[in-house]
C-alpha cells in the first residue's frame, strides 16, 4: 500500500475520530440503533440489523456480564477476549478500546488480582467507556485517552495486548506495533482481531476515505502484517482467519457507491473472500 503523507494522516485521524465519536454520542444520547457512521449505514460497526463485519461476535453470556451500552458501541471485527487466553492476575491493554466492551470482559477474566487498561483517542468514546465502567462496577479498570501510536504506559508494563478492528485504522502501523512491543513485558502476548486482506485490492478502494473508516482501505495484506510484526521484534506470529466477506456485503456498508462502480464485475467477484477478519497472535521474546 502506498505511503501516506502527514496531511493525509491527519485527515484520516480526524475522519476516524469524527465517525467513531458520532457513534459514541448517539449511544450516550440513547440512539441505540445508530451505526458507526451516525446513520443507518454501517462502517466497521453494526447498523440496525448488525453489519457484516461486527454482527454476532459476543455470546449471550458475555453480553449479560456488561452494560448494554458497551455492546451497542462494539465496532469490532472479532472477540479478542475469547481468544487471548487471559489468565488471572495478568495486566491487559486494549488498543482502541471504544466503549470498553473488551476491557470490561478482560477485567472479569483476569480477576481482582489482574488489571485492564483501555486506550482510545475519541472524547465521546472515552466518556462512554467511563460510564460503562461505573455501571459495571469495575474496580480493576482504567481508561486512558491518547493515540495508539503513542501508548501512555511505561516499558515492559503489560502481559497482553488486545485490539479489535482498530490497528487497520492507523496510518502508521509500524509505530503502533513498535509501541505495542515496547510496553509488553518479556514473554508478553500480542492477541488482536483485525481486518486483513489476501492479495491485491483495487486502488479505488484503497483510496476511498470512507472505506478507510470502514476498516477496509487501511487493512494490511497478511504478508505485510507479518513483516511489520517481525520488524517490530515479535516472534511466533500466527494468523487465524475468523470471517471472510463477500465484497458486495462490504460495499453496501463501507465503501462509497462511486468507488464500487469503478470496478468491473470480474473485479468485484475476485474480491469475494479476499477481505477477512483474522485473529493475530505474536509474542515478545523472553529476555
Amino acid at each position: 500500500m502506498r505511503e501516506t503523507n502527514l496531511t493525509e494522516r491527519e485527515d484520516v485521524r480526524d475522519l476516524v475520530r469524527q465517525r467513531y465519536g458520532e457513534a459514541a454520542l448517539a449511544i450516550l444520547q440513547g440512539q441505540t440503533g445508530a451505526g458507526c457512521c451516525g446513520s443507518s449505514t454501517s462502517c466497521c460497526g453494526p447498523d440496525d440489523g448488525g453489519g457484516p463485519i461486527s454482527s454476532n461476535l459476543y455470546s449471550q453470556s458475555e453480553a449479560d456480564e456488561i452494560p448494554e451500552a458497551a455492546i451497542l458501541a462494539s465496532l469490532g471485527c472479532g472477540n479478542p477476549t475469547a481468544l487471548a487466553e487471559l489468565k488471572a492476575g495478568e495486566t491487559v491493554l486494549d488498543l482502541g478500546s471504544g466503549g470498553g466492551i473488551d476491557v470490561l470482559l478482560s477485567a472479569r477474566r483476569v480477576g481482582p488480582t489482574g488489571f485492564a487498561y483501555g486506550l482510545d483517542m475519541t472524547d465521546e468514546m472515552h466518556q462512554l467507556a467511563e460510564q460503562n465502567k461505573a455501571m459495571a462496577g469495575a474496580q480493576n479498570v482504567r481508561f486512558l485517552q491518547g493515540h495508539i501510536e503513542e501508548i501512555p504506559l511505561p516499558d515492559n508494563s503489560v502481559d497482553v495486548i488486545i485490539s479489535n478492528c482498530v490497528i487497520n485504522l492507523s496510518v502508521d502501523k509500524d509505530q503502533v506495533l513498535k509501541e505495542a512491543f515496547r510496553v509488553l513485558k518479556p514473554g508478553g502476548r500480542f492477541a488482536v482481531s483485525d481486518v486483513v486482506t489476501e492479495g491485491e485490492i483495487p486502488g479505488s478502494i484503497r483510496k476511498d476515505m470512507e472505506a478507510y473508516v470502514g476498516c477496509v482501505a487501511g487493512a494490511l495484506d497478511i504478508g505485510d502484517y507479518e513483516s511489520k510484526l517481525a520488524n517490530a521484534g515479535f516472534t511466533s506470529i500466527d494468523f487465524e482467519p475468523t470471517r471472510r466477506y463477500h465484497f458486495d456485503d462490504l460495499a453496501t456498508n463501507t465503501v462509497r457507491k462511486e468507488a464500487v462502480e469503478s470496478l468491473s464485475e470480474q473485479q468485484r467477484i475476485g474480491l469475494d473472500g479476499r477481505i477477512l477478519s483474522a485473529f493475530i497472535r505474536a509474542s515478545k521474546p523472553s529476555r
